[in-house]
């Protein structure tokens, strides 16, 4: 399987299209575009998983490490768009009371 990605930016916000699964074999092309993102005090953004099929281990450490990354330069974070088995793999490793997770994407 694979993964793809798009950006789209509407000023400070930045929407980030994930669709696919990401797991081991999947989760550097994820990571390597979470790399190339710039991100300053005024950036939000906003992870739209909702076309996302899978995701193990290895796509939640290219989360979480994104998550830091934007943390440490106070921009703001937030995933959207979860489904009810990513939403529980959030839940069952903490990480849903650490990000700030809608779960419904209103446009």
């Amino acid at each position: 399987m694979e993964v793809n990605i798009h950006v789209r930016e509407q000023g400070n916000l930045m929407i980030i299209y994930i669709m696919g699964e990401i797991d081991t074999y999947t989760a550097p092309k994820l990571r390597e575009k979470f790399e190339s993102i710039k991100i300053n005090e005024s950036s939000i953004f906003e992870l739209d998983l909702s076309k996302v099929e899978y995701m193990d281990s290895t796509g939640l450490g290219v989360m979480v490490g994104f998550y830091k990354k934007a943390k440490r330069e106070k921009a703001k974070i937030k995933l959207v768009g979860l489904s009810t088995r990513l939403k529980r793999l959030f839940k069952i490793t903490g990480l849903s009371e650490l990000m700030e997770i809608e779960v419904e994407k209103v446009e």
